[in-house]
């Protein structure tokens, strides 16, 4: 078994470098994109707020989820063939950073099938590398947290050509980060301050394990942003820099509410340019 999820990360770290070099190599001839990221959107066990479903995303270059999509998204095949019909899960330019609620079923094997990669990855799209993060793994899982640790590494060392990086994740990882409040809890729906990047270093939270490596990538002169989705209830929106000047970033929707919000980016890759804004999700929907 081993072996065999081994010979899969392989295939997807060699495709990932493919992809890489095309991209590279054939810019899109779009002047303009567009990307929406959403969090915390179910309604039920099986399905996403309703307004997700009237909702136009082809008017989006890349849709990005931050998790708890639906309540018990692994719980039932038909659950993840539904959310494919809904964000085009295998699209490269889709992310889904997992959620509990994605994941507390198991089921991993599904996730791979509709999203054609690992549940951790990292991914180059016109000047933009990001990384999507699964934060539900723990150091009970040894082999997939040191493999998603290592992609985190290897892309903070080599990273270059990049005008940004973007790291995706659902939890509340960000305690005592420089600048930032000291308590996620306070702002999001988790605090997961004793959360481990790797099985061999119970000190290897986010701040003093991941936090580093972004600082060491802004001392290079590229942008870093964080994004979170496990956001709603306490806070719409949020939205810190760093006293190193990281951007902390999330948004989640909540039972429907009329306030919720949605992180709309616009990048101009000619310029090296990212930009954002919250927007209201009913706003949205009612000019489509």
């Amino acid at each position: 078994m081993k072996h065999t999820i081994f010979i899969t990360i392989l295939f997807l770290f060699f495709t990932k470098t493919i992809n890489h070099q095309q991209n590279s190599q054939n810019p899109t001839s779009k002047e303009v994109l567009k990307y929406i990221f959403m969090g915390h959107t179910y309604k039920s066990d099986s399905k996403v707020d309703p307004r997700l479903e009237k909702f136009d995303f082809s008017d989006y270059d890349g849709v990005w989820l931050g998790g708890d999509i639906c309540s018990e998204a692994s719980r039932e095949i038909n659950t993840l063939i539904y959310l494919d019909s809904l964000f085009d899960l295998s699209n490269p330019l889709t992310f889904w950073a997992l959620g509990n609620h994605d994941t507390r079923n198991g089921n991993y094997e599904w996730f791979r099938r509709y999203t054609k990669r690992e549940t951790y990855f990292a991914h180059y799209h016109y000047g933009i590398t990001s990384i999507v993060m699964n934060t539900n793994l723990v150091p009970t899982n040894c082999y997939n947290i040191e493999k998603q640790y290592e992609i985190i590494v290897n892309v903070c060392d080599t990273i270059s050509n990049s005008s940004h990086l973007i790291l995706l994740m659902h939890h509340g990882l960000w305690a005592d980060v420089p600048g930032l409040p000291s308590n996620p809890g306070n702002y999001c729906h988790s605090n997961l301050k004793y959360w481990n990047a790797t099985c061999s270093d119970v000190n290897s939270n986010f701040v003093n394990a991941i936090y580093p490596l972004l600082v060491e990538v802004k001392q290079k002169g590229i942008d870093v942003i964080c994004i979170m989705g496990d956001v709603g209830a306490q806070k719409k929106k949020l939205n810190y820099i760093s006293d190193d000047g990281i951007n902390f970033l999330g948004c989640g929707l909540y039972h429907g509410s009329p306030e919720d919000l949605v992180l709309v980016f616009t990048h101009t890759p000619k310029e090296n340019k990212l930009t954002w804004q919250y927007q209201n999700l009913d706003s949205l929907l009612n000019i489509q």
